[in-house]
């Protein structure tokens, strides 16, 4: 059998197959509009997107830049969990659990002496060579750099702790890459990259897109993140799992689904027919001789027409102590379960393949209904408006879909390998008949609607053309709903009854899977907002990720960065007022 992810390049996306049907045209604004919950973050917009999460902080707790940005880490970037904690405990609880040491109306750069002792090397330094950090702790900058260059090359530089003993606060961001670029200006770049892609590496609203080759785009959602969206680079994908979108099957189902069709490959057929696992190390042995007495490399001897261990002693007919050729009735019984079960994956996988199969017949329609759209029109005929093809092609695919992926749901919800044990037989059955029935349903009404669309209607006289039109429209309606109610079905009447809720699945869509936006950097340019890049500009990413400039305008503009060796291009997310005056 082949390997049911080769379907992947199939499902793709259902609106790439309807390109060219579709006159819409995409218009981004500054404006705030009405449109897709989901976004996609590029490069470009990454800056953006994390600066409209700070911003809300430092309005709302009249914080720094860099104290916000703590703040967010710590709560992985759950804007209204951090609320939430604000309004439970308060100010000052938020802050200490997160690290954050807020100095009102305090010099830290001026010295109290002329020298100090740093309690880590125990040596005297003059006080400009030492750096006071916002919970008042005074260390030489050498001891400084070494713990910022150590924590940068462990992972953890978005939240780089004060060296001091049980003291929490997290470091000023600001501190960290003035100490660090003197040193090692590529390890000030490593600082500045983790700080920004912390927004999509310790955000749960935000994944990256999991394209190969990668896109260089993640995605954000504002609702459920069991969902289902589409990047701006056209694949499709389950939020949750972030394989391909798979709905009705949850997560688990799809995962144990796309396992199977891989362990039921043709090299594991192979291997199945011609080896036996061994009894004691379960490597699987290939005989190469014609005694059925066989040894496998860790030294364990077994007979090969049951399995079972031996010893070695054996003659050329029989083994010693051994037999297995008398029939038992265990065995047989095992040997029946095993081709029952055998059977029951090949009915639903056949089925399964089927569909896929037809999603990709039908996909080829787009170009013929095209030519036949266009050969309709050349003609002197009343019927001007084929939105109705359209829309049935588009129903057809969403529906082709649902219909695919519902038999590997029905093979694991109604087998015994996940719910055994939370269903009675007798409930089993009656599940299984309610969503057969819908399932059968939906079935009939595709392939009516298959046909329909097959139909040569450039050679038909225009009443004909109207009799299709009137049974496409009908069917697509009818479709529609009756995808709803095979969710509504799976949603309240299968996985709704279970104790264990650990089965959820993307909701339907109507319009299909929502297309996400590219987020438009949209914000008032004053001097507490502007993001001012470092004269030597900006470094590249290894990973997808960058950094956003403003235009006149305030919406963000795509720029590529430029990289001057390792002396250049650090990023400066927290720059002071002052230098953002005299800029």
């Amino acid at each position: 059998m082949e390997d049911c992810a080769s379907d992947e390049e199939y499902y793709y996306s259902d609106r790439d197959s309807l390109d060219g049907l579709e006159n819409e045209e995409s218009e981004f604004q500054c404006a705030p509009t009405k449109g897709p919950t989901t976004k996609v973050i590029t490069k470009e917009s990454l800056l953006a997107a994390q600066r409209e999460d700070l911003r809300r902080v430092m309005d709302l707790l009249f914080l720094r830049e860099h104290h916000a940005r703590t703040l967010l880490i710590h709560y992985r970037w759950d804007v209204e969990r951090l609320f939430a904690v604000l309004v439970e405990k308060g100010k000052g609880c938020l802050f200490a659990e997160a690290g954050v040491t807020v100095v009102e109306h305090q010099d830290l750069n001026s010295p109290l002496y002329s020298t100090i002792t740093c309690d880590i090397c125990m040596e005297d330094v003059a006080s400009d060579e030492a750096t006071r950090v916002d919970c008042g702790h005074y260390f030489c900058n050498n001891c400084w750099t070494e713990h910022f260059i150590v924590k940068i090359n462990d992972g953890q530089s978005r939240r780089i702790r004060c060296m001091a003993h049980k003291c929490n606060s997290i470091c000023d961001e600001a501190v960290v890459r003035n100490l660090v670029s003197k040193r090692q200006p590529d390890m000030a770049e490593k600082f500045d990259r983790f700080l920004l892609e912390s927004y999509i590496e310790d955000n749960k609203r935000v994944k990256w897109c999991p394209s190969a080759p990668h896109c260089g785009n993640a995605i954000r959602i504002e609702d459920d993140e069991f969902c289902e969206v589409e990047c701006s680079c056209g694949l499709q994908f389950c939020f949750s799992c972030l394989s391909e979108a798979h709905s009705p099957c949850s997560c688990l189902m799809w995962e144990l689904w796309a396992k199977k069709c891989q362990d039921e490959s043709e090299t594991v057929n192979w291997i199945t027919a011609h080896t036996k696992p061994c009894p004691k190390c379960h490597k699987h042995v290939e005989k190469n001789g014609g005694c059925n007495l066989v040894s496998c490399i860790c030294g364990q001897a077994f007979c090969w027409l049951c399995g079972g261990a031996t010893g070695r002693d054996h003659t050329w007919s029989s083994i010693t102590g051994h037999s297995c050729g008398r029939f038992k009735a265990e065995r047989e019984k095992k040997s029946e379960r095993a081709k029952r079960d055998h059977d029951r994956y090949l009915h639903y996988f056949n089925r399964y393949r089927a569909h896929t199969d037809s999603f990709k017949q039908e996909s080829k329609l787009k170009e013929t209904i095209q030519e036949r759209v266009s050969i309709t029109e050349e003609r002197d005929s009343m019927l001007r408006d084929f939105s109705w093809v359209n829309n049935g092609l588009y129903r057809l695919f969403r529906s082709r879909r649902v219909l695919s992926y519902s038999y590997p749901f029905a093979f694991y919800m109604f087998g015994d390998e996940l719910f055994n044990d939370e269903m009675t037989k007798e409930e089993n059955e009656i599940k299984q008949h309610l969503f057969e029935d819908q399932q059968q349903q939906l079935e009939a009404n595709v392939e009516k609607l298959s046909k329909f669309l097959e139909e040569p209607f450039d050679q038909f006289s225009e009443d004909k053309v109207m009799e299709i039109r009137m049974q496409v429209i009908n069917l697509s309606v009818i479709t529609d709903t009756l995808c709803q109610k095979l969710y509504d079905c799976i949603e309240n009447d299968l996985l709704g009854s279970l104790e264990f809720g650990n089965h959820n699945i993307a909701p339907y869509k109507s319009k299909g899977i929502e297309r996400a936006s590219e987020l438009i950097a949209c914000w008032k340019a004053n001097n507490s907002d502007k993001y001012l890049a470092s004269d030597h500009g900006t470094s590249e990413f290894d990973r997808p990720s960058g950094s956003g400039s403003s235009d006149e305008s305030g919406c963000s503009s795509r720029k590529r960065a430029r990289k001057d060796g390792l002396g250049g291009g650090l990023f400066d997310l927290n720059l002071p007022a002052e230098v953002v005056d005299r800029n």
